[in-house]
């Protein structure tokens, strides 16, 4: 009897049920080693012509799977489950470090608007017509950096929920995440789960952060 049309050959058929078995069991691993593959595609690509367009590509695929993954576990648990795992003095600590960090925000927003008075003034060279387009392109080139900073602390903060409600293990047998997720589905939990891991949340977050902020920063001293 002749194969169906399109049926995949038997050994493409092992070959994908080995692989997917494998991520089944080791998501952690496979979430590092996308990682891996896709770091070494940005150092391939650091001198291309596009080198803006295909990192912000990269680093999106950097962070993705991590980051979705996430973002379904966060989404099914409710805030109360975090309540029930959190502590007295976890909860001070993270309002103190919040405080912290906005406090510096704040002390950066100042020298930052200082030294874009000055640029501005020194760029236009008294000439009054020119300050505000020169102002609104250095804001344009400023503001994507804040908000790779922002989304920074937004990757820091996520990370920590994680490691609250379903703690370090690769696969725990106990979390906080409810029953209900991906309840008929057991292996695509496990995957999720897997995935959404503090360690490999805020390392690929960091990173993408981290790349992020090079292109904006070279961008904006070439506009300086």
């Amino acid at each position: 009897m002749h194969a169906r049309a399109g049926a995949r050959p038997s050994w493409l058929r092992r070959a994908t049920g080995a692989v997917a078995a494998s991520i089944t069991r080791h998501p952690l691993r496979w979430g590092a080693g996308w990682a891996v593959v896709v770091l070494a595609a940005l150092a391939a690509t650091a001198t291309t012509a596009r080198f803006e367009l295909t990192w912000a590509v990269l680093l999106a695929l950097l962070i993705a799977p991590s980051l979705i993954a996430t973002i379904i576990v966060l989404a099914a648990t409710p805030r109360r489950r975090l309540d029930q795992h959190s502590s007295v003095f976890g909860h001070f600590f993270v309002r103190y470090v919040t405080l912290v960090l906005a406090f510096v925000a704040w002390c950066a927003s100042i020298v930052l608007g200082a030294t874009i008075s000055t640029s501005i003034q020194l760029a236009a060279e008294g000439r009054e017509d020119e300050v505000a387009g020169i102002g609104f392109e250095l804001l344009a080139s400023v503001v994507p950096i804040v908000a790779v900073v922002l989304w920074g602390a937004f990757i820091a903060r996520c990370a920590w929920f994680l490691a609250r409600i379903r703690g370090w293990r690769e696969a725990p047998e106990e979390t906080g995440i409810p029953a209900r997720l991906l309840a008929t589905r057991p292996r695509r939990r496990r995957v999720v789960i897997g995935l959404a891991h503090p360690g490999l949340l805020i390392a690929t977050g960091v990173l993408a952060c981290a790349g992020l902020l090079v292109a904006e920063s070279a961008e904006l001293v070439l506009n300086l």
